[in-house]
């Protein structure tokens, strides 16, 4: 009996696992359809994007609680989906009677906005935990209650009817700014890290990373830090750069003698570092050029040192802690050949090639990407058609004719690279050998669409607070405050802005992080004088920061179980390796030549990234103690003051900061040498 009851739930599992893989496949189907023929308004494209998202959230939760056991909260997370599936649809069918009584809601027209904001709070709770819904439910309640509220924070309130309008209807709530880009770019961009992932992107990053950098000294963690900043090239997801090559780079630290909560630490901070790395960056840059109203390559642009440095930074605190440690590389027998690797697999950087020269030639990032993530299928699809069933000088004239028809798009747009596609379908469903590259594809399409569930109902709910913001005018009582701060100090007004998105950070995402604190402090720097573009770098570096910061950081705990240690102890060793991510930020605000704003000359932008690299060198020496020896605490705090002195951005401070520096490099070298060689 009980075998017959446990059979009839696996089976009921494995339905439910097939019919959510189908709706995952139909939901990318349906993000490339309008990103390459744009057939329905914005409006509707972002209503249908947020019921998929709802109904693959609701159906993987009603999934998981049949895999428990249970039967009650699977009928009810099915009923959600069911649910928000029917809101999609009311948004689509009645797109136009809802524009014509803007203003004017009916009582159904109300439930509906009602039953969107309660699917969209509970996927979040459910996804997110607590943190993030109960902000939202208390600027809820502001924008009802405000009124009741003492002066600065009062405003003259709203209606129930108005607030459930204003952010279930319409672009300033749910369907805003962040669900336009997820349903936009996000989506595209996580669809095809998916594919070049599927094509062997990451083994030739891994290899490559292992070849050049594994033999070295403390080798094992300086491949962690290059695969992860390669992987963030195509991967703008933090904790997804974790849980991938974090299953081989953690255990590799290990193995060569790191400790755990270091290894998982460099992990997660070179992870965190693919949000800010050009040219696939993470969601928030593209959010962020919606909100300035920039391009996508001028955010790209001045992201581009302060990430190259962020890199190096952890690359330098780890050849510090091998140092310490007194760790060796790998042999290098036993390594890969990183130029053998480029050469076998090279094709595969051919579409992010393409995508980089697309997006700084002035075409849209929806365009770009879409370009790269076609031209990526048209090289899975070849490669399995010519290993297949090509030799020699057909498999060279094979590649030429592809290459000539995918380069038709400059001329004719997307339309032939679509029939090609369609031709190499065929071909491969044909021949036995390429038939299994099919379900690849599939798989991939329904993987991008599992991975771009938590992004898309972040942006979903952060559009809450947009709403509220807009339609109350929240963010200038906070605005007013740190500029009253920042008449008497800069530096305060910054240091008040870090630590509101550090606090933000421990309990919710990047995404919404950077929402908020760009709303409310992000305009305050631009009136002290901070460029539009860094004001808002500002904000976005620290909410990344938030991710390795105790209590709760994200990356670290999805590096806990494969390292094996707590995701407390990794977040202060996360700390440790991205010291310098805290100061880069200062820098750029008192120096915008780092991120290329204000037309710097090359000698000016020379002459503060040499400041930063010393900065860098003199930070990680004081994080780890040592350099050429190990450092008494004397010498740490000197080299500290020495790094302050040239972040500061006052008379005097850069030449007594390379005093400083020279000073403290004469001496360790001096003590080094001195003492004793270990035995």
């Amino acid at each position: 009996m009980h075998e017959g009851v446990g059979q009839a739930a696996e089976d009921e599992r494995g339905v439910a696992s097939r019919l959510l893989f189908l709706i995952a496949v139909a939901f990318s189907l349906f993000q490339l359809y309008t990103a390459a023929f744009t057939p329905f308004s914005s409006l509707v494209t972002r209503a249908v994007h947020v019921g998929f998202l709802l109904t693959l959230t609701f159906g993987f939760l009603a999934r998981d609680g049949l895999a428990k056991g249970k039967r009650l909260v699977p009928l009810l997370f099915l009923a959600c989906a069911l649910l928000a599936a029917g809101v999609a649809a009311y948004q689509w069918v009645f797109e136009h009677e809802l524009m014509l009584r803007s203003g004017e809601p009916t009582s159904l027209d109300l439930w509906i906005g009602i039953t969107l904001m309660v699917l969209v709070f509970l996927a979040t709770q459910r996804m997110m935990g607590w943190a993030l819904p109960l902000i939202c439910g208390v600027l809820v309640l502001y924008a009802v209650y405000g009124r009741w509220l003492p002066e600065p924070l009062n405003h003259r309130g709203y209606p129930w009817e108005q607030v459930i309008e204003h952010l279930s209807f319409g672009t300033e709530g749910i369907y805003g700014i962040p669900i336009y880009v997820s349903s936009s770019y996000i989506f595209l961009f996580i669809l095809f890290g998916a594919f070049l992932e599927r094509a062997g992107m990451l083994k030739l990053f891994t290899d490559f990373a292992l070849g050049l950098v594994g033999h070295t000294q403390g080798g094992p963690a300086k491949v962690a830090v290059v695969a992860s900043a390669l992987m963030g090239t195509i991967n703008g997801s933090g904790v997804a750069n974790v849980v991938t090559t974090g299953q081989f780079t953690i255990r590799l630290m290990k193995q060569f003698g790191y400790r755990a909560e270091f290894a998982g630490g460099v992990e997660a901070t070179a992870s965190m570092g693919g949000q800010i790395m050009p040219p696939v960056m993470g969601a928030v840059a593209f959010i962020m050029a919606e909100t300035i109203g920039v391009e996508y390559v001028e955010v790209a642009r001045a992201a581009l040192i302060p990430a190259i440095l962020y890199f190096v930074t952890a690359f330098w605190v780890v050849h510090l802690e091998a140092g310490r440690l007194g760790l060796t590389g790998m042999p290098k027998e036993s390594l890969p050949n990183p130029w053998r690797a480029v050469r076998e697999r090279w094709h595969l950087v051919l579409p992010l090639a393409v995508l980089v020269y697309l997006l700084f030639s002035g075409y849209t990032p929806l365009f770009a990407g879409l370009v790269g993530l076609l031209l990526t299928v048209v090289l899975i699809l070849g490669a399995s058609l010519s290993e297949a069933a090509l030799r020699g000088a057909i498999r060279t004239l094979f590649w030429i004719v592809l290459g000539l028809i995918c380069a038709a798009f400059f001329r004719w747009g997307i339309a032939p690279v679509l029939v090609l596609i369609a031709v190499l379908v065929l071909a491969c469903a044909f021949l036995p050998k390429s038939r299994p590259t099919l379900p690849d594809l599939v798989a991939a399409l329904a993987e991008g669409a599992r991975q771009a569930l938590p992004v898309g109902i972040a942006c979903a709910q952060v559009g809450v607070i947009i709403g509220v913001m807009t339609l109350t005018g929240a963010a200038s009582s906070f605005a007013n405050a740190v500029l009253a701060v920042g008449q008497h100090s800069l530096f305060l007004s910054l240091l008040l802005t870090m630590l509101v998105c550090l606090v933000l950070g421990m309990g919710i995402p990047t995404i919404p992080n950077y929402i908020i604190t760009s709303s409310l402090a992000a305009p305050a720097l631009l009136h002290l004088g901070v460029p539009l573009i860094v004001s808002h770098m500002f904000v976005f570096y620290f909410g990344i920061m938030a991710d390795l910061t105790p209590p709760v950081a994200l990356a670290c705990f999805a590096a806990a179980p494969i390292a094996g240690a707590s995701g407390l102890a990794i977040s202060l060793q996360a700390i440790r390796v991205a010291v310098a991510g805290f100061i880069i930020p200062f820098m750029a605000v008192y120096a915008p030549a780092l991120m290329l704003q204000g037309d710097p000359g090359w000698l000016e932008v020379a002459y503060v990234v040499f400041k930063a690299l010393l900065a860098i060198w003199l930070w990680g020496c004081t994080a780890i103690g040592y350099w050429l020896g190990p450092m008494s605490w004397l010498e740490r705090l000197w080299a500290f003051v020495a790094a302050a002195l040239l972040v500061a951005a006052v008379p005097l401070t850069d030449e007594l900061g390379f005093l400083a520096s020279a000073a403290f490099l004469f001496w360790h070298v001096w003590r080094h040498r001195r003492s004793p060689a270990p035995t």
